[in-house]
């Protein structure tokens, strides 16, 4: 999560202190085989979000309307298809959102991972808190990251510090508007995860809904996960490292690579097993593309500044932008 391959060709080793809850931020180095940048796309529009402070890590479309929330303050955004700017719809701190990452809608819910915070929420699409989660209390550092919908309902959450994917059941999500405050269970255990490093992080389900695929940003890896019997298998693909926010369209995976600022799209095998690297894209102004989503025939990029919230490196821009892109 750093923008500026020049300036970080390498994470440096550093503990910060994040929002007034101090949560303190294991750091994370990049792996020395960052992928070159194939090519470059200037046909797309960008879309402004009205907020000084929005570093949007991660972005969401249902039928209506666009998503996006800032890791700096927990405020989500909003605005609908077509809208060349999003507007605050949830203000940050609101219910104990202070931070946010993974965003995503299901049905008429809106689902919202909290970062650092070790907390994740569920809203209505009209903004009532249904109930709101935090991680079991272990210990450890957390960092719950992103999150998917099976095809159950069921909610499947990564957390980058822990290797645990957790799981919301439907019945949850779908209760009567309480606010009731739940913890997080724990589903499954993830291997590979290395202590202090930005491990499991975007999280899709197959195209047959019976798996789930998890990106590990610090290595590349891609593993699927086999919901009925918790199998973990790595899926045979070269390694992508930085590899943040996914999507998937049918058997192609959408993958934004951060610190490369580019996304890849990805072929994945029919059962799964192995995934084959069909592109790699960028545009102009790309600013550490943590989160992508597919909406219509647009693939949907957060320009996220991630290196000036971790570091406190002088913004790329004032304006904090989405880009979207021709779907192709």
């Amino acid at each position: 999560m750093s923008t500026r391959t020049t300036a970080h060709a390498t994470w440096q080793s550093a503990l910060l202190t994040l929002t007034a809850a101090s949560a303190a931020v294991a750091a994370f180095t990049l792996p020395a085989t960052a992928a070159p940048i194939h090519g470059r796309e200037g046909n797309g529009h960008t879309i402004a979000l009205d907020g000084s402070r929005a570093f949007p890590e991660s972005v969401a479309a249902d039928h209506h309307y666009v998503y996006t929330a800032s890791i700096a303050d927990g405020t989500v955004y909003r605005g609908r298809l077509g809208a060349k700017t999003l507007e605050p719809f949830l203000p940050g701190g609101q219910d104990g959102r202070s931070q946010a990452t993974g965003i995503k809608t299901t049905g008429n819910r809106l689902l919202v991972a909290g970062a650092f915070t070790g907390r994740f929420f569920v809203y209505t699409n009209t903004g009532k808190l249904v109930s709101s989660y935090t991680v079991p209390d272990t210990g450890e550092s957390t960092l719950v990251n992103d999150e998917t919908v099976a095809p159950d309902g069921d909610v499947y959450i990564t957390d980058s510090f822990r290797a645990v994917v957790y799981r919301i059941p439907a019945a949850e999500v779908n209760t009567p508007v309480t606010g009731a405050r739940r913890t997080l269970e724990v589903a499954y255990r993830l291997p590979d995860y290395v202590a202090g490093q930005s491990n499991g992080n975007g999280i899709v389900t197959t195209p047959d809904g019976t798996s789930l695929i998890i990106g590990y940003w610090y290595s590349g890896a891609l593993y699927r996960l086999t919901l009925a019997t918790g199998e973990i298998r790595r899926i045979a693909a070269p390694a992508l490292t930085s590899a943040d926010g996914m999507a998937r369209r049918g058997n192609t995976l959408y993958i934004a690579r951060s610190v490369n600022n580019e996304v890849d799209a990805v072929r994945l095998s029919g059962d799964a097993t192995r995934a084959t690297v069909v592109s790699a894209r960028t545009y102009t102004g790309a600013d550490t593309t943590t989160g992508v989503a597919v909406s219509q025939d647009q693939l949907l990029v957060t320009n996220s500044q991630m290196d000036t919230f971790l570091y406190g490196d002088p913004l790329t821009s004032p304006v904090f932008t989405l880009e979207s892109l021709p779907l192709r």
